[in-house]
């Protein structure tokens, strides 16, 4: 790398970060969402689940009486803290109690519960809440006492399911999408719409991010040339120096970006299920996060150095527009294809292996297989070596159309010149 590259790519570089936008996009927003997931994991902990007796802050619940008309209770389940949950003989001792606010409420459980199953519970808000969803205390003792006392059936005629998956199936075989499966992300896991959608959400992100930094190379070169600034550069550096200088500095802060948006993503995923509601069984590859860098740095070359070579022939962003359209329809067509059924019902069947190899949809196609999972591991250095040709003759090809005369030409955008410029040998 020359003198004149590195201070482009330098100049690129330092622009784009001290920009606010960018820096919210690429950083803000990743800061921000783990912000948000801090703070619900926080209220999350501190209100536990009441149907899990283990997770609750017994420290902080509300004393509470009972009348028990019926005779019933004769034993208070094991986990509940003495003092919690008071008996009283009559509902005047019970009334007494509570206007000495020795208990908030209390319970009053008829002659006839068996039959009716009735309860009345008395409190002093004439709208309550059940004391702060304080109610599990008594419905697990009348679970416990209506089982005779027995602890270990109470357990698990409250909680009678301890569901662990297993996936039987080889790696590099497709899962049944028959069949709830929700050991990896996709469809085949109904019940989890998070865990459902996370491949289409991988394949989304892709997309924008390619997307995003392509585009800032269009828009430089546009705006360069709007400004006049493109006839100055001309007069110091050559129109390879100022290719590669923008390609390279620009890439670096996609980059970062597209990193910082993966790391997060995966960081939320991993550590994150309880408060994400994801299954236990869920497993998310690490491989995602090095693969899928991969992918996109080689998509960005693809598709940032088409898009340069279009700002080379556009006279400013407005026409610009339509030269992007027409430099994504290959990235756009494999999106379309990979976030509907057909892709991911099979996303290892032939379409989708075939888009995950083809260079031009690879980028959006192989994050999403990556996501499920069972990617045959030769496909990945394939996929990556396809592109990097790829990447090599449309670098080569856009570099030529960074010439002096189409640089600093105003004649508007048409696909026949833009094919022209690009085989142009």
């Amino acid at each position: 790398m020359n003198t004149k590259t590195g201070l482009i790519m330098r100049y690129e570089l330092t622009t784009t970060l001290q920009r606010k936008s960018f820096l919210f996009i690429a950083f803000g927003i990743p800061i921000l969402v783990v912000l948000i997931f801090a703070v619900v994991n926080l209220i999350k902990k501190d209100s536990p689940d009441v149907d899990d007796t283990s997770a609750m802050d017994m420290t902080e619940l509300e004393v509470e009486g009972y009348v028990d008309q019926a005779g019933l209770i004769e034993a208070i389940p094991q986990d509940i803290p003495e003092d919690v949950l008071i008996p009283y003989t009559s509902e005047d001792d019970a009334q007494v109690a509570l206007d000495d606010q020795t208990i908030t409420a209390y319970y009053i459980i008829p002659q006839d519960y068996i039959e009716s199953g009735e309860l009345i519970y008395v409190h002093p808000d004439p709208s309550p809440s059940m004391s702060d969803s304080q109610e599990w205390i008594m419905k697990l003792t009348l679970v416990l006492n209506l089982l005779e006392g027995d602890q270990a059936l109470a357990g698990k005629v409250w909680n009678p399911m301890n569901l662990q998956a297993t996936n039987l199936s080889p790696e590099t075989q497709a899962p049944t999408y028959g069949e709830e499966d929700c050991s990896t992300p996709g469809s085949s896991c109904e019940s989890n719409a998070l865990v459902n959608m996370l491949p289409m959400i991988m394949v989304i992100l892709f997309f924008v991010l390619i997307n995003i930094s392509s585009g800032m190379l269009i828009g430089s070169v546009t705006t360069e040339k709007k400004n006049r600034v493109i006839e100055i550069l001309m007069a110091t550096v050559k129109p390879q120096e100022l290719f590669a200088g923008k390609i390279i500095g620009l890439g670096v802060a996609g980059l970062l970006q597209s990193a910082a948006w993966i790391g997060t993503i995966y960081a939320l995923l991993k550590f994150g299920g309880s408060t994400l509601g994801l299954p236990e069984e869920l497993h998310i590859p690490s491989s995602i996060i090095t693969w899928g860098i991969v992918y996109f740095m080689l998509g960005y070359a693809i598709y940032a150095s088409l898009m340069a070579g279009a700002g080379a022939l556009v006279p400013d962003m407005k026409a610009a527009s339509s030269a992007v359209w027409l430099i994504i329809i290959p990235l756009m067509l494999g999106y379309i294809i990979v976030v509907t059924p057909i892709g991911q019902n099979d996303p290892h069947g032939p379409l989708a292996a075939g888009l995950s190899l083809f260079p031009l949809t690879a980028p959006v196609a192989m994050i999403m297989r990556l996501t499920i999972g069972g990617v045959p591991f030769w496909q990945l250095p394939l996929g990556a070596v396809l592109m990097a040709l790829t990447a090599v003759l449309i670098v080569r090809a856009s570099a030529r159309m960074f010439q002096a005369q189409n640089l600093l030409s105003g004649q508007p955008f048409s696909a026949g010149r833009f094919f022209t410029a690009f085989f142009n040998r």
